[in-house]
């Protein structure tokens, strides 16, 4: 029995069921007035696509998009993007707007100053989410702020299906709840119960989810600069500083005497440490030299 239940839960938040009791949940009609809040702006340039507007009757569609475009500066198109999803009613998940070095070198310009050089291209990804009614007329607007468009695409989901199938599940699980409570009260009733609870929160959390995406649709947006940049940066010249303070005769001298003084030291506690072969060696010496003057020269014989 526990198995069935599991399964059943499983099933219903793949298939984005919907929860609806007496107590507030959401059912298909919430779905279907998220769905259907507000008419298509009766404006829309013809560059965009149908999917973006697409209206059935008697079908819902989860609507998402994404766009890859350059533009002539990030900065200003990531301000003009915001500011449009914001007009029609929708908000930004996501921006991360960054610039990436290509090339950095400094050039000393006197004594005192340099120029810092940096050739940069600068890129944003973005995901927003607008009302799906007001899809079409955003992708317009970003379509303004392009210089070339790499890559576009629009995906209506149908989930008309989905929800209908998510409602008769939630019919379902209505049913077993009542047949629950006219169980006898022990410990398996409690198991079933909260089993039981446990799938309609789930059905519920979907329902939340399918009546959101619904009613927002998601857009991720990519969008770079097809040139470099450059930047110049006053900075300090450094290869002046590192020169005047890389050598001082005076401190180094006196670091040099005492360094030597040390070594003295140093060199005169290894010889100690060594005593024992310095003996042997002197010794060896010696009597070679001792053996050498006693040995008696050779008389030659006359021929």
């Amino acid at each position: 029995m526990k198995t069935t239940y599991i399964k059943l839960s499983l099933s219903a938040i793949i298939l984005l069921g919907v929860y609806s009791c007496k107590k507030g949940e959401v059912s298909a009609s919430d779905l279907e007035a998220y769905a259907n809040t507000d008419s298509v702006s009766s404006m829309v340039s013809d560059s965009v696509s149908s999917a973006a507007t697409m209206k059935v009757k008697d079908k819902q569609f989860i609507k998402t998009a994404d766009i890859n475009m350059e533009v002539k500066d990030v900065y200003n198109a990531t301000i003009s993007i915001e500011k449009s999803v914001q007009d029609l009613g929708g908000f930004v998940t996501h921006s991360n707007l960054r610039s990436n070095v290509v090339s950095e070198n400094t050039y000393n310009t006197s004594d005192e100053d340099a120029m810092l050089i940096k050739k940069y291209q600068t890129e944003n990804t973005m995901q927003v989410r607008v009302p799906t009614e007001k899809l079409g007329e955003l992708l317009t607007l970003i379509n303004n702020d392009k210089l070339f468009l790499n890559a576009r695409s629009i995906n209506a989901e149908d989930v008309t299906s989905s929800i209908k199938y998510a409602e008769m599940e939630s019919q379902r699980n209505r049913k077993t709840s009542e047949n629950i409570s006219q169980l006898r009260t022990n410990k398996d009733k409690v198991k079933l119960d909260d089993n039981n609870m446990t799938e309609g929160n789930l059905q519920k959390l979907a329902g939340m989810d399918t009546a959101d995406n619904l009613k927002y649709s998601t857009v991720d947006i990519y969008i770079k600069e097809p040139k470099l940049r450059i930047a110049e940066i006053a900075v300090t010249n450094t290869t002046r500083l590192d020169n005047k303070y890389k050598f001082n005769f005076i401190y180094d001298a006196k670091d040099g005497f005492i360094y030597g003084f040390y070594l003295i030291q140093k060199i005169i506690v290894a010889l100690i440490n060594i005593w024992p072969l310095l003996l042997i060696t002197a010794c060896l010496i010696y009597f070679l030299r001792k053996r050498k003057m006693t040995k008696p020269e050779q008389t030659k014989i006359p021929d």
